[in-house]
């Protein structure tokens, strides 16, 4: 298993956070609310990438075409 999705998802959501917190003390919570659903849809986009490739890797094992 590849470790650099990991660090990939727990950096978008460390930063997602520090600029949601950022756009919270300047009274723009709506912003940070829209930044907040976009990390949430990259992470799942990328979690979305790897179980594709699951199921391809499955399919090739099992010769399921």
């Amino acid at each position: 298993m590849d470790i650099n999705i990991i660090f990939k998802l727990a950096g978008l959501g460390i930063l997602a956070s520090m600029v949601n917190i950022v756009l919270k003390k300047s009274d723009k919570d709506e912003i940070g609310t829209i930044v907040t659903l976009t990390a949430l849809v990259i992470g799942l986009l990328l979690v979305l990438d790897m179980i594709a490739g699951l199921f391809d890797n499955i399919r090739s094992i099992f010769r399921l075409y």
